[in-house]
């Protein structure tokens, strides 16, 4: 498996504990992204209101400690973990960003990809802009410092009507916090409450709900494509800065393999649609065997489905190591596979003269998959039938997804019967598009599932997918 996660926002309004929940948040969110982490929050109303903020380099737990949480006042925050869709990793490009503006302090936390980031940050640069990093979201911020409007509503308002693509996204300002999704509805945003322990209630946001289970909020929905929602002093606010378009497209890989399978994305629950898809690929890819193997973890609920409908016996048969760190020292001698190896561990009590299929959520490059097959006929595994819990992957995303360039994908260029060979399966199933939809109760005008038809939504504005 070669995705790299997107990004996961937060923010919170109502709470002295603010920036600790927005820690917690996080926190729950991390799978999302593991290359920064930041926080800001604010004290104060209107023009009292202070920003302040920590962000840097690394996880969630890395990057703050008890004395930055501790700095970081207030009774509202936001928060982000960054992996780099547009913009290198670098603490210039760490989230949320901020700035002073003419409205005073803000922040932004931005999950998803501006695909017309480039003509405007052009057209910016043309005027004048100076830019500090080389991430999409500083584009809406010199948008909203070019904006006179002194309602930094209708500044924001206007602004992001300018973009194009992804983005779900949470602003603070001196006065409020506001939660904006796209027309199109690409990536999740959800609301919620929880007590402030105060006799008050807290409204929450965040990318998955998984965030709010952690710190014992409750759902109450989702912020509606086209929506700009905002709490302030005077309460809650929504607007329809744009109509939802027509096509919508929810990101149907939320359910194969971002989100975490016990959030609600889009209405479902994603550790449910997964095991629905591990029902269809043996529907549509049945086969004689003995176990039933997931490649853990992103594969196992569908690995459970794909046994239940067979009636063929679940194992792990493969067992991960849980505790690699993003770094590891490998010994001077060349250790076959080490790479695969350190992670996953086959049991050969389990495989040895065995008919196994191996159900894994997706694949890429196919090296991987090449490698774990591999370690299961060391391991004794008598035949190696994979199955893919989603379709072939051929197109590159562009909306906050990083994935490799097209000539990288396997599927693009080669057949099944040759990915199966490069593999060295015995056979190779992939679920269809159209079973995938199925499993997540959807339609094909209300998910993007470009990675996989190359049916992009919206104009790419230049991009190269090749």
């Amino acid at each position: 498996m070669s995705w790299r996660e997107e990004c996961g926002v937060f923010g919170i309004w109502g709470d002295i504990e603010a920036s600790r929940l927005a820690y917690l948040g996080l926190y729950a969110q991390q799978h999302r992204g593991q290359e920064s982490a930041g926080i800001v929050s604010l004290d104060g109303y209107d023009d009292e209101g202070e920003h302040y903020e920590h962000k840097g380099l690394g996880l969630v737990a890395d990057v703050f400690n008890e004395s930055e949480l501790n700095r970081l006042k207030g009774f509202a925050a936001v928060g982000h973990v960054r992996y780099s869709t547009t913009g290198s990793n670098a603490v210039t490009n760490a989230q949320p960003l901020t700035a002073r503006l003419l409205n005073g302090p803000v922040a932004i936390a931005h999950n998803g990809n501006i695909v017309n980031s480039e003509p405007l940050r052009n057209e910016l640069k043309k005027q004048g802009a100076i830019f500090q990093g080389t991430n999409d979201t500083e584009v809406l911020l010199h948008m909203l410092a070019r904006n006179p409007n002194k309602d930094f509503i209708e500044c924001l308002r206007e602004s992001v009507s300018q973009l194009k693509g992804a983005y779900s996204l949470i602003f603070m300002w001196k006065g409020g916090i506001a939660a904006i999704r796209d027309p199109h509805g690409f990536r999740p945003m959800v609301l919620g409450k929880r007590s402030n322990g105060k006799g008050g209630m807290a409204t929450v946001m965040a990318s998955e709900t998984c965030a709010f289970d952690l710190i014992g909020a409750k759902f109450t929905r989702e912020i509606q494509p086209g929506e700009l929602f905002w709490i302030d002093k005077d309460g809650e606010h929504s607007l329809q800065f744009a109509k939802p378009a027509q096509q919508q497209a929810q990101c149907v890989f939320e359910h194969v393999y971002f989100s975490r399978p016990d959030s609600v994305v889009f209405g479902q629950s994603v550790y449910e649609a997964r095991k629905e898809m591990g029902k269809m690929l043996a529907r549509e890819h049945a086969v004689e065997a003995d176990l039933v193997i997931p490649v853990p973890d992103s594969g196992v609920p569908a690995a459970l489905g794909y046994s239940q409908q067979s009636g063929i016996p679940f194992e792990l048969g493969i067992i991960r190591n849980h505790y690699v760190g993003r770094t590891f020292i490998e010994p001077q001698q060349s250790i076959r596979s080490f790479g695969v190896k350190i992670k996953h561990n086959p049991q050969s009590a389990v495989l040895k003269g065995k008919r196994i299929v191996v159900v894994d959520d997706s694949v890429v490059r196919g090296t991987t998959s090449k490698k774990i097959i591999e370690l299961l006929r060391q391991a004794g595994a008598k035949e190696v039938h994979l199955r893919v819990a989603s379709p072939p992957t051929v197109g590159p995303c562009y909306y906050g997804v990083d994935t490799p360039r097209r000539t990288q994908l396997i599927a693009a260029s080669s057949s099944i019967e040759e990915i199966r060979e490069y593999v060295k399966a015995d056979t190779l199933g992939y679920l269809t598009v159209d079973g995938l939809l199925e499993s997540v109760h959807g339609k094909a005008e209300s998910y993007c599932a470009a990675c996989f038809n190359r049916q992009y939504p919206t104009d790419l504005y230049g991009l190269n997918d090749e």
